[in-house]
């Protein structure tokens, strides 16, 4: 988020008569090296006829040399630039390892280059004193050597306190002892004592002179001054230091601060004289002077601390409401959802809030987060923990939770007891499933006599098995899939004999508006009942609904929406009860096709396609979901339904 400034410079030399200029050397064009973007620039002269010719000196200032033919009565200088107050770090570099603390030495290979910015003026009393306390601070500073950035500041911030800011419009610039003497200086009397200080340091230093922009804060600045009431600019004068890996740094001895997008450089020059705004003989006459500088914004975006102004705001207003009487006028209906971001303000750049789906702590909080936001919002809303979005490329859904109240205040749901803590391991195995299966068929009266174990696909892990290197251990291979590296040693681990889970049929029959259900054997080529070779979620119940009329089956997969094989067309219905202990991930579409295929299809269906339901099966569904959820609850009474440790399926769902 950037400021569009426009900076206007005027400077004029008026002449009792008319006089001859020699030629004039211009340093009002931002440096080549300005931190801070500069949109457009352009110069303007008067007299108008002249001659024009951009250079650059030996350390890349721009300079317009200015030659006049004819004798004039004034000399006008017009600056006009647009710049780009982007904030930047000041501090946002690295230093080489050998000069991150001082004192430091530079390469030999920058001795010719640096030689300019390392040349000292003779020692005189005041600075010999002075350059003397400084050296004395900067040994006592502690833990020894410090760090080059610390000294810097130390430094800096010490000639502020020192030096007295003074505005002088005397030309040139006072020498060190000069200033120390006064106590007090412009801004380029206490930079060239800062340049001094610091080539006796043995740091590399230079002058330079620039725009000083400083723009207004938008809020006030809780510790330390606020800066400026208003927008302003002038010339200033500050220093910079050449650091190994960094480069030149500015440091700013009128303000104590480093330089930062205020900063526009003009020129910097190892001495004050070659950075001189404009310079250039005349002839020797009565001049008034005269100098004029303005800054204007001219674009800013919104932004936190400032969004819009009042008149914005009331503008966005008005255009709200003349789009709302038209849409009410065309009768329009409009719903909105909002769809907030949050993040861990502990761990924000973790991958698991940036680019990865899931991660070590996103489940535990967004668990802590749905929870507050329903205590705080929605008292008594019933929570819901189910698949969310599925994306392409991605073997699993990702899990979502959610919160849903009424309007009008009544409670959804008011055992929020029955909920499983997401944090807490309740054990969960195939005991619980067993127990689970059974108490639920002596609940609906029709005994546990034909409850069913289920196993592992053995057949395809021992597939899998076979496919691998014979120097490969199973319960530690090394396949790049890593959800089927994992799912592979955990089967392993557990031994293919072990029950994962428990099945019961269940028929209910409604046509005469009955109630009562019953339960039967299954009949399997094999005589054991094998889940999908896809992990099922822990204490996962399923129902497979059958037509007894219409021949056809449908299952409806442990999602948040029910997935249609087929349509069902009468009030018959069965019912099977899939229980499973196994806390794994698993694929929704191989248990949903493998229960079509293997588990119970009397009716040898094939059908896949996804028919229109009718009303009144859409009703017989309602209530049969109605009930499920009763079951859920015995469920959770019976075993405390355990909190999943899958990568995305975190807890069973009832349909």
């Amino acid at each position: 988020m950037s400021i569009h400034v426009a900076l206007h410079h005027r400077t004029s030399y008026r002449y009792e008569r008319p006089i001859s200029l020699g030629p004039q050397v211009v340093r009002l064009r931002p440096a080549p090296y300005s931190r801070t973007r500069i949109l457009s620039y352009s110069l303007k002269v008067t007299p108008e006829q002249h001659f024009l010719n951009w250079q650059q000196d030996p350390q890349s200032n721009y300079l317009a040399r200015l030659v006049f033919e004819k004798k004039t009565t004034e000399f006008t200088v017009e600056v006009d630039l647009v710049a780009e107050m982007a904030v930047f770090n000041p501090f946002d570099y690295f230093l080489e390892p050998a000069a991150e603390n001082f004192p430091f030495d530079y390469d030999a290979a920058l001795d010719q280059e640096l030689a300019p910015f390392l040349r000292c003026i003779d020692l005189t009393p005041k600075f010999t004193d002075y350059y003397t306390s400084v050296e004395k601070e900067l040994l006592a500073m502690k833990p020894w050597p410090p760090r080059t950035n610390d000294v810097l500041v130390a430094i800096n911030q010490k000639l502020w306190k020192d030096i007295k800011y003074s505005i002088r419009m005397e030309p040139g610039v006072q020498t060190p002892e000069e200033t120390l003497t006064l106590g007090t200086g412009s801004c380029r009397d206490s930079a060239w004592l800062m340049v001094q200080l610091l080539r006796r340091l043995g740091i590399a230093a230079r002058f330079v002179s620039g725009y000083l922009i400083q723009l207004k804060a938008d809020v006030k600045s809780l510790d330390g001054p606020s800066g400026s009431e208003v927008d302003f600019t002038d010339l200033h004068a500050w220093c910079e230091v050449y650091l190994p890996g960094a480069g030149w740094i500015g440091l700013d001895p009128t303000s104590g601060l480093f330089a930062g997008e205020g900063h526009i450089p003009l020129a910097a020059t190892p001495d004050p004289q070659s950075a001189a705004p404009i310079s250039g003989l005349v002839e020797p006459c009565e001049t008034k002077f005269e100098f004029d500088m303005k800054i204007e914004r001219i674009f800013e975006t919104p932004r936190v601390t400032k969004p819009y102004t009042e008149e914005q705001w009331a503008e966005i207003a008005a255009l709200g409401h003349a789009l709302d009487k038209e849409l009410e006028e065309s009768d329009v209906r409009l719903t909105m959802g909002g769809e907030p971001t949050f993040i861990s303000i502990d761990d924000m750049d973790g991958p698991e809030w940036n680019t990865t789906a899931v991660g070590p702590m996103k489940a535990r909080l967004s668990d802590e987060l749905i929870k507050r936001l329903k205590d705080r919002f929605a008292p008594g809303a019933f929570l819901h923990y189910g698949q969310g979005k599925w994306y392409p490329g991605e073997s699993l859904p990702r899990w979502s939770y959610g919160c849903y109240w009424r309007k009008d205040g009544q409670p959804v749901w008011a055992h929020p007891h029955l909920f499983a803590d997401m944090q807490t391991d309740y054990g969960a195995n195939e005991n619980s499933s067993a127990r689970f299966v059974h108490a639920l068929a002596e609940r609906l009266g029709c005994g546990g006599k034909w409850v069913m174990p289920t196993y592992e696909v053995t057949f395809y892990y021992l597939w899998r098995e076979r496919r691998l290197p014979v120097n490969v251990d199973p319960l530690k291979s090394n396949l790049k899939d890593k959800e089927e590296r994992q799912r592979l040693a955990q089967v392993f681990e557990q031994g293919l004999g072990k029950v994962v889970g428990h099945v019961l049929p269940l028929k209910s029959d409604f046509e005469h508006g009955g109630t009562a259900w019953s339960t039967g054997p299954w009949f399997l080529r094999g005589e054991r009942c094998y889940s999908s070779r896809a992990t099922l979620p822990s204490a996962c119940v399923c129902l497979l609904i059958r037509s007894l009329g219409s021949r056809k089956a449908v299952i409806p997969t442990c999602t948040n929406k029910i997935r249609w094989r087929t349509a069902i067309h009468c009030h018959h219905v069965s019912i099977l009860c899939v229980a499973s202990a196994v806390c794994r991930p698993r694929s929704g579409r191989d248990f949903h096709n493998n229960a079509v295929r293997s588990v119970w299809n009397p009716c040898q269906t094939t059908s896949h396609r996804k028919p229109s339901i009718p009303q009144h099966n859409r009703l017989l569904l309602a209530n049969l979901l109605t009930k499920s959820c009763a079951l859920r609850s015995a469920w959770s009474r019976a075993t405390a339904s355990s909190s999943s440790s899958c990568r995305r399926r975190r807890r069973w769902r009832s349909i």
